[in-house]
């Protein structure tokens, strides 16, 4: 029986008028925007699944060209070494592994090496992840880091014990994963985003053992034209 050839999906027209800097302009397809609108979904799955069907031809090239491309490059790769407060903090790949390994050595490169966060494990169970702001306090014990599963740039950050090994309950959401330790390895500044236009335009204050909420705003950036970022 022949396949049923799907037909070319065409989003509808829902005009949307922006004013922005005197200028008014309309936009058509400003619904799609919607995330979670299930009739949003309906017409991206739509989309792949004709995607698919048109290119189903090029499969086996697709496959040839990935591994031809993944054959050029060199999976058990690793950073340069970089020396911070008395340790190497090195970023490694093992083969045939898609996430890095954040790891660092006391004193020199021959050292014991201590896994910080090993991302092939922490990834599992996620379609995307990504580690991003890892930022060591001054005094070695702790390591806060971001975290994005989603693939928006909006990430959570947690905060390591890097003697215990435990990973500390709080979590401080839509930032933009950077922070900086203060020197008394208790207090963590970092910046969050608007929820809307994910603009980074908020400096907030933390002291470990404290609840987000209690997080106090050190600075607000109005100018829509600028970023504020926690590194």
């Amino acid at each position: 029986m022949p396949e049923t050839l799907l037909q070319i999906p065409i989003a509808k027209i829902i005009p949307h008028a922006i004013e922005k800097h005197g200028h008014v302009r309309t936009d058509n397809y400003y619904w799609l925007n919607q995330r979670e609108n299930q009739e949003v979904i309906d017409y991206l799955n739509q989309e792949n699944e004709y995607y698919h069907q048109e290119t189903a031809h090029t499969k086996e090239f697709q496959k040839n060209l990935f591994e031809e491309m993944k054959s050029r490059i060199k999976e058990d790769d690793e950073s340069v070494p970089y020396f911070y407060n008395g340790y190497y903090y090195i970023t490694r790949f093992e083969m045939g592994k898609d996430y890095p390994i954040h790891s660092r050595k006391k004193g020199n490169l021959e050292a014991k090496e201590e896994i910080l966060f090993d991302c092939n494990e922490m990834a599992k169970g996620y379609t995307y992840f990504n580690l991003a702001g890892l930022s060591i306090s001054e005094d070695n014990t702790l390591a806060a880091f971001g975290v994005d599963t989603v693939s928006r740039r909006q990430y959570t950050i947690q905060v390591k014990n890097l003697v215990s090994g435990e990973i500390l309950p709080v979590k401080l959401e839509n930032t933009t994963g950077g922070s900086t330790w203060a020197s008394d390895n208790k207090t963590l500044f970092y910046s969050r985003k608007d929820e809307v236009t994910l603009r980074a335009d908020k400096i907030y204050k933390h002291k470990i053992g404290t609840t987000a909420d209690k997080d106090a705003l050190v600075y607000f950036e109005k100018d829509e034209t600028f970023d504020v970022f926690g590194l």
